[in-house]
């Protein structure tokens, strides 16, 4: 695997974050917001709006939904609630799950089940008239993997909206670390539904940020939706609010040539993807040192 030149990421680091969505290096759309709480309402309202466009058309929404980023729900269960934005023609599918040692779902409670999470704060808060049909809600798991690719497929998916990781990861799409098995970029490109290990830097991204670092407790296994099917969207619109980790990822992603060590850069081949990332994802510790010598 080609890995990110160094002086390369140094050059992309130094950027100031105001100056990223403006930078005429940049290969795919950025935009810069203030915090969590108006890139929650950002987030609500860009689904919202295409399910408000679909629902007058007479047509069914299908989306593809992240866990996180976590601000989006509260914004998203006010507007559908006060407008009185039906859900029932809405498919969701869910992006990915998080499994034990044996590829095995997590308890209910335990506080990396995605499912467990979504059904409180995605679907829990809206009025039961409005609401998405238990039929129409799809969910990851070994055993309905099969029949979730079936239905994806079935037709185009409206939105993608979804998070980032500390190695640009979309959904579970974690770059290889493998020492003997690598994939091209075209292999990632059109990666499609799967269980995994998850990588060690992606568990200890987790751990650090949810549990402590007590890493011992975070899920070493997931199931995903691939890039395929991610990347299949008329729109795909990716968020990030929880900072350091993600930061780097960011600046390989509006910059690098698609690369698989870093899959968000495959965002720059889809005719409508959209970064957002607050000011503290977006900021960089080499833009603000630089006295620092790196080399």
């Amino acid at each position: 695997m080609t890995q990110v030149n160094l002086r390369d990421l140094y050059e992309w680091c130094r950027i100031p974050a105001e100056e990223l969505a403006t930078h005429p290096a940049r290969r795919v759309a950025f935009r810069l917001v203030r915090d969590a709480d108006e890139m929650g309402w950002l987030m609500a309202r860009e689904l919202v709006e295409v399910i408000e466009a679909n629902n007058a058309a007479g047509r069914p929404t299908r989306a593809i939904i992240p866990c996180g980023p976590k601000c989006w729900y509260q914004p998203f269960a006010e507007l559908v609630n006060g407008r009185g934005v039906s859900l029932r023609n809405l498919f969701v599918f869910h992006m990915d799950e998080c499994l034990d040692w044996q590829g095995r779902l997590l308890p209910r409670n335990h506080p990396l089940n995605f499912r467990t999470f979504m059904e409180q704060h995605f679907y829990g808060p809206i009025r039961p008239e409005l609401a998405v049909p238990e039929e129409q809600r799809f969910w990851l798991a070994p055993h309905t993997m099969e029949a979730v690719r079936e239905a994806i497929d079935e037709a185009p998916i409206d939105i993608t909206i979804g998070g980032w990781g500390q190695d640009g990861h979309v959904a579970y799409n974690q770059a290889r670390r493998h020492p003997y098995i690598h994939v091209t970029l075209e292999e990632v490109a059109n990666s499609t539904i799967r269980i995994q290990e998850n990588n060690l830097d992606t568990i200890l991204a987790i751990a650090h940020r949810e549990l402590g670092a007590a890493y011992q407790f975070v899920p070493p296994m997931s199931v995903t939706l691939g890039v395929r099917e991610c990347l299949s969207a008329r729109k795909v619109r990716v968020y990030s609010d929880t900072g350091a980790w993600k930061q780097t990822a960011l600046r390989v992603a509006l910059f690098s040539e698609p690369t698989p060590e870093y899959p968000m850069t495959l965002l720059q081949r889809h005719p409508d993807a959209i970064i957002t990332a607050t000011l503290e994802t977006a900021r960089h510790p080499i833009s603000e040192h630089p006295e620092w010598e790196l080399f």
